[in-house]
């Protein structure tokens, strides 16, 4: 069962040939080696591509370690440049190859080789590809699969679809998988034995169990404003253990280097300024952050919100918390500041959303509860709020948008509907 992942291939093929180096990043096992050395390379022999002028290479196979070595890499490569046409150079878990960005470097001095990567740590990448690369390294992010990907292959209805996406999220080796039980050993597996290892390995961290204990409470409280003292002062009140808040800061570094987790940050909407922490962290996908609980927290106020996060991303939004401040009178009749929070602040160039996630809307009070901050922006960006039940578009007095989470994950220009 192949999935499409057009979003991605169309990125792709939109690159092909443009002098830089195309870098796919995105946590592990969410299909980038798929996309990369099935689909795309599918893609290029339909275009008449030669085989022999596609040239792959999965640096996480031990039949590949010599060509972990710099010199034995760019040899192997001058090895198998024959002719002038154009050669597709693929080469999987880049972070593996020593001194790969000098590598990367020399293959933008061969005129016929358009080079593709791909990685799975921030930190060895996104840092170089903005230093190093001078311009001339383009990254591509990959999600797990968006619920529209999901649905494609899904064999049932929408209804049951979301709770299935919701519980055991959108990594394309899952939904292959039958039975619960072995969807929810292979996410727990796939924690511990990649990204929980990979991590410990490369960092050498000296004290997993406060590592384990970090990730807890961040998938507990996905959704909630939270920063490193926070959690500090949580570890020291209940769990009883001293830990200081820039070990705090700098195991959350690893997690989103990993692409394991995701920041939102505070934005001061009429002041148009970033506020800094406390800010709000979400999960790659929501089975992992489950599957990291035991399935026991399985709240979908909170996932649908986790979930509308992660699709905006996808659809190459920067995603900030709104934060609105507003005039209001206590019973004495004295003024104070009271600050309203829009859950997504979603920008792309020019391009602006403000997007609330609403789980139920029983009442007119809880709608006007819902509307609140994005009434009292002045401006005219488009105002959605994306309610879990199905119910068909409408714009209220206000111009505001209210949309079913399935229109929203299902059609691309929902927010424009």
């Amino acid at each position: 069962m192949e999935i499409k992942r057009d979003l991605y291939l169309n990125k792709l093929i939109e690159r092909m040939n443009n002098g830089m180096i195309k870098v796919v990043t995105g946590v592990r096992r969410s299909g980038k080696s798929y996309l990369l050395l099935n689909i795309f390379s599918d893609y290029l022999r339909s275009q008449g591509t030669a085989d022999d002028h596609i040239l792959q290479v999965e640096l996480d196979d031990r039949k590949n370690k010599a060509l972990r070595d710099p010199d034995a890499f760019c040899d192997w490569v001058d090895s198998k440049i024959q002719d002038g046409r154009m050669y597709y150079l693929m080469i999987d878990e880049i972070q593996m190859l020593d001194e790969f960005v000098d590598v990367l470097n020399s293959m933008l001095h061969i005129r016929n080789v358009d080079t593709y990567v791909t990685g799975s740590n921030a930190r060895f990448l996104s840092k170089d590809i903005a230093t190093e690369f001078r311009g001339r390294g383009d990254e591509i992010d990959i999600y797990p699969l968006s619920f529209a990907e999901f649905m494609s292959v899904y064999d049932g209805s929408e209804e049951k679809g979301i709770q299935e996406y919701l519980m055991y999220g959108g990594m394309p080796q899952v939904v292959t998988m039958v039975s619960s039980e072995a969807k929810a050993a292979y996410l727990d597996t796939l924690y511990v034995k990649t990204y929980r290892s990979d991590i410990m390995d490369r960092y050498s961290i000296r004290n997993p169990e406060e590592f384990d204990e970090l990730v807890n409470i961040l998938a507990s409280g996905i959704g909630g404003l939270t920063n490193p003292k926070t959690i500090a002062d949580t570890f020291n009140s209940v769990k009883n253990v001293k830990i200081h808040r820039d070990t705090i800061a700098t195991y959350i570094e690893y997690l989103e280097d990993a692409f394991v987790i995701s920041k939102a940050q505070r934005y001061d909407i009429k002041g148009r300024r970033y506020i800094g922490t406390p800010m709000k962290y979400y999960f790659a996908d929501c089975g992992l952050r489950n599957a990291k609980l035991g399935f026991r927290q399985v709240e979908y106020t909170h996932l649908m919100e986790n979930l509308i996060y992660n699709e905006l991303k996808i659809r190459g939004f920067k995603v900030d918390v709104g934060s609105v401040t507003v005039i209001r009178q206590n019973e004495n009749n004295n003024n104070y500041r009271a600050h309203l929070e829009v859950d997504f602040v979603c920008n792309n160039a020019s391009t602006r959303y403000y997007v609330q996630s609403a789980y139920k809307l029983p009442d007119q009070e809880k709608i006007q509860q819902e509307k609140q901050s994005l009434v009292n922006l002045k401006d005219s960006f488009k105002k959605v709020i994306v309610v879990f039940d199905p119910i068909a578009p409408w714009h209220d007095e206000d111009g505001i948008l209210y949309i079913s989470l399935f229109d929203f994950l299902l059609k691309p220009n929902s927010l424009d509907m």
